[in-house]
């Protein structure tokens, strides 16, 4: 007969209630350090940070604006996914930051350079994402090398190969890149009717859907195949694995091959639209591939709960540019959006306190011989 579970019992209950507790914990210590600053100012603060392009009065605009969120959550969706997937596999996949910068150098590379279409160029970006994904799951795989360790080192090395790759594509009087619209319009991804629904935003495209979709096929992949049932049991113990019949090592592999061709697409999905250009003079790898790390954590690893963990990263980021400046230094509100992002990782900590609680002592039902007379027979 099956016990019955407690409501707060079921994962999906834990995860959501350990994400509120989280995301109310990093509000809290953001609310105290606007109202040490100024005291006056600090319940508005925390307000419009929380409504983000609600603090627009016209509704097409706060519609337009929704639209920005929504073009930078798709690239933050694809990074989390990346990390998502590769933790299920036992794998922590933080060079999904440097797999997200080749990525971009990728795409725009082949729309600037090479004036493809946005379909070969997002495809470039997913490729040369894996590659650099295959470089950290090889290492691993054969060498034992720790995916971290190697990971990190990436990052930079895809940094700065990104930024000598892209000179040639870049304005005279800065350090920007050409613009998709007027360089090559064709590698724009398209809006499908996307943009009318956003008041005409042009940078409302497919990607946004795209990604949507793209977490609830990892999902599928990694719960109802035989595939990511050896992606999952590789993880949980390699040797087990091996012993199994399974090819451990090729698992390895190709499980950061798809992490990084994840975050690769996630780079092209922003710089495709042309929302941003990238800058040849940047010196730190965009945090787009490390606020993934949260949003999948928020998200309780699960790649449906990080679209919404996702989302509301992106809210809240996005909602820290509209902090009065001049009651506020400017970095108060990456301060704040630095604490939130961090209490993310401690939903699984939340999700162990609810499940542990006091067992009752086992009794003890070996064998015992019976005494007779104060002897034991």
């Amino acid at each position: 007969m099956n016990e019955k579970v407690s409501f707060f019992k079921r994962p999906g209950v834990q995860t959501f209630v350990s994400s509120i507790i989280c995301v109310v914990f990093g509000l809290l210590l953001g609310f105290i350090i606007l109202f040490v600053i100024n005291s006056k100012g600090a319940v508005t603060g925390i307000v419009t940070l929380l409504k983000n392009f609600m603090n627009y009065p016209s509704q097409a605009a706060q519609m337009k604006y929704l639209g920005n969120t929504l073009v930078k959550t798709a690239p933050l969706l694809m990074c989390a996914l990346s990390i998502c997937f590769c933790y299920k596999a036992g794998l922590f996949n933080i060079g999904a930051a440097g797999q997200y910068v080749v990525g971009a150098g990728a795409c725009l590379y082949a729309a600037l350079a090479l004036k493809l279409p946005w379909i070969v160029c997002l495809l470039c970006a997913g490729v040369v994402g894996a590659v650099w994904g295959m470089i950290v799951g090889f290492l691993k795989a054969n060498l034992n090398v720790n995916e971290v360790i190697s990971g990190i080192m990436l990052n930079w090395i895809g940094l700065y190969l990104v930024n000598m790759s892209l000179t040639g594509v870049k304005e005279l009087s800065s350090p920007y890149t050409l613009k998709l619209a007027t360089v090559n319009p064709s590698a724009l991804m398209p809006s499908m009717g996307l943009s009318a629904l956003f008041s005409k935003n042009q940078y409302v495209t497919i990607a946004i859907p795209l990604s949507v979709l793209t977490a609830v096929l990892l999902w599928f992949i990694l719960n109802k195949t035989t595939f990511g049932y050896e992606l999952k049991a590789t993880g949980f113990n390699k040797e087990a694995a091996k012993y199994a019949g399974m090819k451990e090592k090729r698992n390895i592999i190709v499980t950061l091959a798809i992490g990084g061709a994840l975050a690769g697409i996630g780079a092209s999905f922003l710089y495709l639209t042309g929302f941003e250009e990238w800058s040849v003079a940047q010196s730190s790898v965009p945090s787009m591939g490390f606020n993934g790390i949260a949003a999948t954590f928020l998200g309780g690893l699960n790649p449906i709960g990080t679209i919404f963990a996702s989302y509301f990263i992106q809210h809240i980021t996005s909602g820290g540019a509209y902090l009065d400046k001049g009651l506020y230094p400017s970095q108060c509100s990456d301060l704040i959006i630095a604490l939130i992002i961090y209490l993310c990782g401690f939903v699984l900590f939340f999700k162990t306190v609810m499940n542990s609680r006091r067992k009752a002592p086992v009794k003890d039902t070996r064998f015992k011989p019976e005494e007779k007379g104060g002897k034991t027979e």
